[in-house]
């Protein structure tokens, strides 16, 4: 696997420490586009700096974390071809791999902690797309998000 992305704001800070350090021990390379410590900061940036880089191809895999992860879902949806799901447990997020070939990975610190994420990024990462029916509606998502970008028709 190619090296995957990480960040997070100052509240998912100490939560994105700790996964970066368990993917390196699991010989995942991981590259920190920041926040880099617990100062108050705004998500926006760092969940836009994240997207950017997997909707340019750049990178195909990277993981966000804010305190409910939601701030970080809107702003990296916004960007074509990124397909971010968050997830709160395992099951979650093998679904959002299987049926939507998610690439960006949202956690919410206030409500996954360390164990748990650790366990929700394996089967993330160990999880492939299904295909079939569902490549019929990534297809129709990136359809939508084409008519969007070029103005509804």
């Amino acid at each position: 696997m190619s090296k995957l992305l990480i960040a997070s704001d100052h509240a998912g800070f100490s939560l994105k420490e700790k996964l970066k350090a368990y993917l390196k021990e699991k010989g995942i390379g991981v590259k920190d586009l920041g926040t880099y410590s617990k100062e108050r900061c705004d998500y926006p940036l760092y969940a836009y700096e994240l997207a950017k880089n997997i909707a340019s191809g750049k990178y195909k895999r990277g993981i966000l974390i804010c305190k409910s992860g939601i701030g970080n879902s809107i702003v990296a949806n916004r960007l074509p071809g990124v397909r971010a799901a968050l997830c709160h447990n395992i099951t979650i997020a093998r679904l959002s791999r299987e049926h939507n070939d998610s690439n960006v990975l949202v956690l919410g610190s206030a409500f996954v902690k360390a164990d748990l994420a650790k366990r929700i990024i394996l089967a993330w990462l160990n999880t492939g797309f299904s295909g079939g029916r569902h490549l019929k509606r990534v297809k129709l998502i990136n359809c939508i998000d084409q008519k969007i970008r070029g103005g509804v028709k």
